[in-house]
């Protein structure tokens, strides 16, 4: 018999082969990757019923796409009119979108299942924009349409997310007490179309549907109006179509046919009503001389506080400092034979919206207990001086070099009855000696810890705020240690001004000057043909317009029941560069661009989504696929199919 040992031909390459069939199972290698990305959304192949079919009456309907597919959030993206009492069951089978309808069909009206941009291929996803599918119970399609956008009524930041829709009942109380006819969403840019629209006149408005009954039925949603009865209508219209040879060659320009829908520049300024439901949150006791009372809004009046156990306080037993606007009220408890009591029995008489939000008197008891009081320091001196760190405190607001547009504050770090000017020395330097002068001292109106000392202040003057130690005696006994602070106000060379000259306009208006958060830092009246602004940092602005029609110097929002449109704004669509000791003079003519389009891209906050194509890492893709190959026990078999 033949024996094989391992220097035999046949059985060396039996070794080799096992080998190599070894190496290539357990080695991790790259796997090919998937060839580029799939950078096209899915589309649509067929439907039952027919995309617009007519006389329609069926309650399902199915849309085949070219590919797997999903749909986000169908319940919120996906928009059916005339609106569905009972909620559709919407949900993606494959490469099919199934949509089962709960409702009784209206018989000879247009349906419409807007399904905005929530669907996209399973893999990539890749949303398919602004489709919709539309079918008819009766024997014809409604075929016209209307577009436009949604701005922030106070900022004109486009508003994504909002239902904008038609009512073919002209009355104003259609949008209180009826649901949408036709309705769409806004895109993330801000912008609408509504199809399938038949013709007529209609009312026109935007909601921010919180309890989606597509309906203006809470005070608290935020709502626009179009001042105009919209009537749909269309013309043939001619735009240029460019095509490429590459991105930067241009093949061809052509003419195309195409019908234009109108009106399709509508732009809706959402605003929110000034609405307030006023009422008391809880109360807390933060330390043992000190309580406050929290509503949910600033009030307009002080609440009654009465002390309902033990010998009745003084009349002046508490002091009040408002705080956060006017929302939260402090007390300063003054009687010592009350803020010693471990629990606070209060009376607190207030007023409170009832449910048609009319102010009503209200009166609650309530109860405040100091669990933990602070520890007792005995080892004081004869002289009864407070111990170390606990002195008064006082802080000054500005220090160091400051801004003639700087307010000059001290604060204090509780009440402090009988504070008066004659506390406080302030003094300029005038050739090297200190020189007392005049100010004006005033207390704050809502704070009451809160002083200002004023003064006409001029570029580069140098000055310095004493106060003697223990001259200022708060409402507890705690006295201030000697205070000295010196300023200086920075020179003329290290400004700039700017002067925009206002065109276009005759109502009153201010205009806001914006830091690059678009957060204002500076306003100014129209006045004499402009705006002024003195004495800015050199940094880059923008400007915003806002037209104060009754001139109370704010922005005032709009109210539906009386038909009045917020106060318009407007944007300057440039920035404004201010270099240190210029003196910038600007023209800007208000109404010369579209209000959609003032607002520069740079300080909007709703920039649209870039539409950028997304790059493959081949060499991660390789590994990671060669990873799970290799944990399937040598990879035989074990690679994953694609779909």
């Amino acid at each position: 018999m033949m024996k094989y040992t391992y220097n035999h031909p046949v059985m060396l390459l039996w070794t080799a082969f096992s080998l190599l069939a070894l190496v290539s199972s357990c080695a991790n290698m790259a796997s090919p990757n998937g060839g580029p990305y799939d950078e096209d959304p899915p589309h649509f192949l067929s439907s039952t019923p027919k995309l617009h079919a007519v006389n329609y009456t069926g309650k399902k309907i199915e849309i085949t796409f070219d590919e797997l597919i999903q749909i986000e959030r169908p319940s919120e993206n996906v928009i059916i009119t005339p609106p569905q009492k009972n909620l559709p069951v919407i949900r993606p089978m494959g490469k099919k979108v199934v949509v089962e309808l709960n409702d009784t069909l209206v018989p000879n009206v247009t349906y419409t299942i807007d399904f905005t941009g929530s669907i996209s291929d399973n893999n990539e996803k890749n949303a398919i924009e602004n489709f919709s599918f539309a079918f008819s119970t009766g024997d014809r399609i409604d075929s016209l349409e209307i577009s436009g956008v949604v701005l922030n009524a106070e900022n004109l930041e486009p508003m994504p997310n909002i239902m904008v829709g038609l009512h073919p009942d002209l009355a104003d109380s259609a949008f209180t007490t009826q649901p949408f006819f036709r309705t769409s969403k806004t895109n993330d840019r801000g912008r609408f179309i509504i199809r399938n629209i038949a013709e007529g006149s209609y009312r026109l408005y935007a909601l921010n549907d919180a309890n989606r009954d597509y309906l203006f039925d809470q005070p608290g949603e935020e709502i626009a109006f179009h001042d105009s009865i919209v009537v749909p209508t269309f013309e043939p219209a001619i735009r240029m179509d460019t095509l490429w040879k590459d991105s930067l060659t241009v093949d061809t320009i052509r003419m195309v046919e195409y019908t234009r829908f109108m009106p399709d520049d509508i732009v809706l300024c959402l605003f929110k009503e000034k609405f307030r439901r006023q009422y008391m949150l809880r109360p807390e006791r933060t330390q043992e001389n000190l309580f406050a009372l929290k509503f949910n809004a600033p009030v307009d009046s002080l609440p009654g506080v009465e002390l309902l156990d033990g010998e009745p306080p003084r009349q002046d037993w508490y002091l009040t400092q408002k705080t956060d606007g006017g929302a939260t009220l402090n007390y300063w408890i003054a009687d010592s034979t009350v803020w010693k009591k471990d629990t606070l029995h209060l009376k607190v008489s207030y007023l409170k919206s009832d449910s048609f939000n009319i102010p009503q008197p209200q009166t609650d008891t309530i109860h405040l207990s100091m669990r933990q009081r602070p520890a007792v320091n005995k080892k004081k001196s004869k002289k009864e001086e407070p111990v170390a760190g606990n002195f008064l405190s006082m802080q000054l607001q500005v220090s160091g070099k400051v801004d003639l547009s700087d307010t000059l504050a001290v604060t204090f770090q509780e009440p402090v009855p009988g504070l008066e000017k004659a506390h406080f020395v302030l003094e300029q330097e005038q050739d090297t000696l200190w020189t007392p002068v005049e100010f004006t001292f005033r207390q704050d109106s809502f704070n009451i810890l809160k002083f200002y000392i004023e003064r006409s202040w001029q570029y580069g003057e140098n000055y310095r705020l004493s106060v003697d130690s223990a001259s200022i005696y708060s409402l507890y006994g705690k006295w201030n240690e000697a205070f000295l602070s010196t300023f200086q106000f920075k020179a003329r060379d290290e400004y700039g001004h700017l002067f925009l000259g206002i065109e276009g306009i005759e109502t009153p208006a201010f205009v806001e000057l914006l830091n690059t958060s678009d957060a204002p830092v500076r306003k100014a009246p129209v006045q004499n043909g402009g705006a002024l602004f003195m004495n800015l940092k050199p940094e880059t602005y923008y400007a915003r317009i806002v037209l104060d029609t009754n001139g109370n110097g704010i922005w005032d929002t709009g109210n539906y029941a009386l038909k009045q449109q917020p106060e318009e704004v407007f944007y300057a669509p440039r920035s404004y560069q201010i270099p240190v000791n210029f003196e910038i003079e600007e023209t800007w003519n208000v109404l010369s661009g579209l209000q959609l389009r003032q607002k520069p891209l740079e300080i909007t906050k709703n920039k649209p989504k870039d539409v950028t194509k997304k790059k493959r890492n081949y060499k991660e893709e390789g590994q990671q696929r060669s990873n799970s190959q290799s944990s399937g026990f040598g990879g035989m078999g074990g690679s994953t199919p694609r779909f």
